[in-house]
């Protein structure tokens, strides 16, 4: 009865609420492409270490009963997923994109076949800050519930804004990226670069997977994720290759994926299933913007143009 007292004034409560919920995915796997993109690499297969992850969260807080002990099996299935991507892609005549879409149809399957039995026990799931609790609006509270992952998401994107910028292995990375002949000049290896920035990368989005099933939705099944490890690439290149931005962008691609669900609390169904592909068409529009093979985008690896 609350939510149908606000009226409207509960369809931004119930975007604000539902971006909250749905953009930490978008936000981990973002960050960890943003940072393998930085070294001149390319990882299509995230949307596999994101399932893999989610699966793997969810077993080991079922079988501990720490939902935490799942965010680090997660991360760490996802270090390993980063790491095999980045070995082969060293190998010589290999193509990353290739190996990025292989290693994402083996992420999904895998997850799939180990993660059959864990369609019906119920975990443990992470707790969440209750900043609504003053109200006695049960929309208010919903939309001032943060999750603890996802306040530390917003840290580790300042963080690795700094680091890019202000730090010696930040300036690594951005060589690497932006030139592999200048780092090779300066005595490093390339290649190690890459291969830690790679796994990295893959550590934060196998941590992405493991907050679809310990929070929200808080289940393990087959239909857990939406497509984010692929949407999370065109988000990266919309947000310019800027961790803070891709904060932001990650609660824009929340937003439009929320919208549909708050219009339907509040009694307007029709289009819903239109407004539920928004994130889908928010994608492909940022694609259509950004391709041109006449211009170089701002802020875009050099590397990423001479990808193998």
């Amino acid at each position: 009865m609350e939510g149908e007292a606000l009226g409207l004034l509960g369809v931004p409560l119930a975007v604000i609420g539902g971006a909250l919920r749905v953009s930490p995915p978008y936000l981990f796997v973002s960050l960890g492409e943003c940072l393998t993109e930085k070294s001149g690499r390319v990882n299509l297969g995230l949307e596999g270490t994101l399932i893999m992850g989610a699966m793997s969260a969810y077993g080991v807080s079922y079988l501990s009963g720490s939902p935490w002990l799942g965010v680090l099996a997660a991360g760490g299935v996802g270090l390993l997923l980063g790491a095999l991507h980045a070995y082969l892609c060293q190998q010589p005549r290999v193509n990353d994109i290739a190996i990025g879409i292989a290693l994402m149809i083996f992420g999904v399957g895998l997850a799939f076949f180990l993660g059959k039995p864990l369609i019906q026990p119920t975990a443990p799931r992470l707790p969440a800050f209750e900043f609504g609790n003053w109200s006695s609006s049960s929309p208010l509270r919903a939309a001032l519930q943060i999750n603890v992952l996802f306040a530390i998401g917003i840290v580790l994107a300042f963080a690795m804004r700094y680091m890019l910028q202000r730090t010696r292995w930040g300036l690594l990375l951005r060589v690497a990226g932006e030139s592999s002949d200048s780092a090779r000049a300066m005595g490093y290896d390339v290649a190690r670069i890459r291969l830690y920035a790679t796994a990295c990368g893959g550590f934060l989005a196998g941590v992405g997977g493991s907050f679809l099933s310990l929070y929200y939705p808080g289940s393990w099944n087959e239909g857990l994720s939406s497509g984010q490890g692929l949407m999370a690439v065109a988000l990266v290149i919309f947000a310019r290759w800027d961790p803070v931005r891709c904060l932001w962008a990650s609660l824009l691609f929340g937003s439009a994926g929320a919208l549909g669900p708050a219009l339907q609390s509040v009694g307007i169904s029709g289009g819903y299933h239109l407004l539920s592909v928004a994130p889908y068409v928010l994608t492909l529009a940022i694609m259509m913007m950004t391709s041109s093979a006449h211009r170089t985008l701002l802020g875009q690896p050099a590397e990423l143009g001479a990808a193998k």
